[in-house]
């Protein structure tokens, strides 16, 4: 079985994905959107799709965020490194466990000026997703569309959320995936991606973690861990795409499936360019500030048809899979979301989501996890991407 689901990461990239991802210079058509990429589950970046915005010569400089914002109590998101949604030690055990950052509702020229600013101890990020764009920065909807014209047409439906991302460069953003079709414009500065196809989950090490949250005192400058309670696991992928020199060989060896199998695909997205991230692609990110000192993104999800692909991309993930060399992670470790410490309400999850698992707009409908009765199938690599 190892073989064949390896074969099948190559096969995906021979026939539908290529080498790199698409550019299009101008915004597509609503027909040509959902034939060449939505259908096909497939990113592309779009030049020139946001040029008329406002956002893209008012939002570059700070003084005018800060005005219009002046009184605006907004979520955010401090950690001591930058490291939010990501995979730090366990404090009493020799293992590792999921930690969120800590929220601290404040002015947003504070905010601004934090991240902007960095102090030693701590990273500001602004990156609620609970469709904050549209409540807490109701301010500046003026300078930015309130959908996608194109996307929303060939979608059938207006976004689900819109989220403003606002941070430096030391915040990035570990790998995970989206059950949302994503369209992801970048207003200043530069968004950098590592993306992978759904084909290559096993890839991914995805196992279950603890949840912790970091707590930070504003009295001393220091964060804590505090676990939730009651206790709860969220699954994650192990594997860090960007480890320092001095541990890439000991990574190379714990995730080989990752580090020997083909290479993720990188892009940058700049200032005026929108990043199509089709659903349950694995993303992770990082970011260059623009000229104001900051990099700052608006997205739109919209919700993904939960069809034939999801089907097969559910049964493709409860294959087992381990590499014959892969001697250093059981078998037992690398679940996926129907693991035995999975909710039932996991969807809800950013695993199941750019930036919190336990922020993400609540998904009202019944997607319960699709059951496989045949054993035997043919697998078209075209389904899956």
């Amino acid at each position: 079985m190892e073989g064949k689901v390896e074969s099948l990461w190559e096969e995906v990239r021979e026939l539908t994905l290529g080498t790199t991802v698409d550019r299009l210079q101008s915004p597509p058509t609503p027909l040509q959107f959902l034939r060449d990429f939505v259908s096909q589950n497939k990113p592309c970046i779009i030049s020139n799709a946001i040029s008329h915005w406002p956002a893209l010569s008012l939002w570059s400089t700070p003084s005018y965020l800060s005005t219009a914002l002046s009184s605006s109590l907004v979520s955010l998101h401090l950690t001591p490194d930058g490291q939010a949604d990501a995979l730090v030690p366990h404090p009493s055990q020799s293992s590792l466990c999921f930690v969120s950052a800590h929220v601290q509702p404040t002015l947003f020229p504070q905010a601004l000026d934090l991240i902007r600013r960095p102090p030693n101890h701590l990273v500001a990020y602004l990156q609620q997703q609970n469709d904050c764009f549209r409540t807490e920065y109701s301010e500046l909807e003026s300078d930015c569309d309130a959908h996608i014209p194109w996307a929303s047409e060939a979608l059938g439906c207006l976004p689900e959320a819109v989220n403003l991302w606002i941070g430096n460069h030391l915040s990035q953003t570990s790998f995970h995936k989206d059950h949302y079709e994503n369209l992801y414009a970048v207003v200043s500065g530069e968004k950098h991606f590592l993306l992978l196809p759904p084909t290559d989950v096993h890839r991914m090490y995805i196992k279950e973690y603890p949840a912790a949250r970091y707590s930070y005192s504003q009295e001393n400058g220091e964060f804590r861990l505090e676990f939730e309670e009651p206790e709860r696991y969220v699954p994650w992928s192990s594997v860090d795409p960007c480890p320092a020199r001095v541990s890439l060989k000991q990574e190379s060896l714990k995730f080989p499936l990752y580090f020997n199998g083909p290479k993720p695909f990188e892009v940058t997205v700049k200032a005026g360019e929108v990043l199509y991230l089709p659903s349950m692609w694995f993303h992770h990110v990082r970011q260059s500030p623009g000229d104001g000192g900051c990099t700052i993104a608006v997205n739109y999800w919209y919700d993904m048809q939960f069809d034939i692909k999801y089907a097969y991309f559910n049964f493709l993930q409860s294959l087992p899979c381990r590499s014959i060399d892969d001697q250093t992670i059981p078998e037992g470790d690398c679940e996926d979301e129907s693991g035995p410490h999975a909710s039932s309400n996991h969807l809800n999850s950013r695993f199941s989501g750019d930036e919190s698992a336990t922020n993400n707009v609540e998904i009202h409908k019944d997607r319960d996890n699709v059951q496989v009765h045949e054993r035997t199938f043919v697998l078209d690599s075209s389904m899956f991407v």
